[in-house]
């Protein structure tokens, strides 16, 4: 019997769990999927321990900080600087970044395989994935923080010529999951329109107060979800290889 989970912080809008349990069900193979919950990764190492496992996934807050409890990481995750699946075996944890080809199939897809300048609403390990996409396709960016941070500007920044030179709108942030779901960015909403393709990796709601109002305004819009499944079927293929 094989034994994976996810790990992060707060879990409460995951999928996950009910995914994986359901993948292995169907595929015939015997492995138990757990969510667990850490409220600091310190406890990491006796989680894998006492559990047995032999592979997780990786969610918010840790997708930068799990690299430094990993012993190797495949060359997507060394040149992306976040994880999101770890495989361990023979009590070695090696990291991987399935992030990538889920966001990079499900964009293009959406976006109908154009190129269009993006404003990307984050800067964490989900960030790093989006941007990396963002490169691959040779695809300008520019990213928004809510804190004064090199190579981006902050949300009060964000004026009429900027949001209309960059129509597609991204969310790499957790604002907007639930059970938070009436939160959302704080963008000038009232220069969206129907130009504008407004993408969130939040998938619960599914449709997120950003993108309830990005709608309302005219534009396209779509949630993490598919992001979600293209990624997992990638970590699944990892788990098993």
């Amino acid at each position: 019997m094989k034994h994976y989970g996810l790990i992060g912080c707060p879990l409460s809008h995951s999928f996950s769990e009910r995914y994986f349990a359901e993948k292995f069900m169907t595929s015939g193979i015997q492995a138990t999927y757990q969510n667990f919950e850490l409220y600091d990764l310190a406890a990491l190492p006796d989680i894998i321990a006492m559990h047995q496992l032999d592979g997780f996934n990786v969610t918010i807050p840790y997708k930068e900080k799990i690299i430094n409890f990993l012993d190797e990481m495949d060359i997507t995750a060394q040149q992306t600087g976040a994880v999101n699946c770890v495989r361990v075996h023979n009590g070695k944890c090696k990291g991987y970044n399935t992030d990538i080809i889920g966001f990079e199939q499900s964009l293009l897809t959406f976006i109908h395989k154009k190129r269009i300048n993006a404003l990307v609403f984050g800067n964490g390990g989900a960030s790093k994935a989006v941007r990396y996409v963002l490169d691959h396709l040779q695809m300008k960016y520019l990213m928004v923080s809510r804190n004064d941070i090199k190579d981006a500007i902050m949300y009060a920044d964000l004026t009429a010529s900027i949001v209309a030179e960059y129509p597609l709108l991204i969310n790499t942030t957790p604002v907007g999951t639930y059970p938070s779901i009436e939160d959302k960015l704080p963008l000038p909403y009232h220069l969206i329109n129907e130009h504008h393709y407004a993408y969130d990796l939040v998938y619960n709601p599914e449709k997120t107060a950003f993108l309830f109002t990005c709608e309302q305004q005219g534009a396209q819009i779509k949630n993490g979800f598919d992001m979600l499944t293209i990624q997992a079927e990638a970590s699944y293929r990892i788990f098993t290889m």
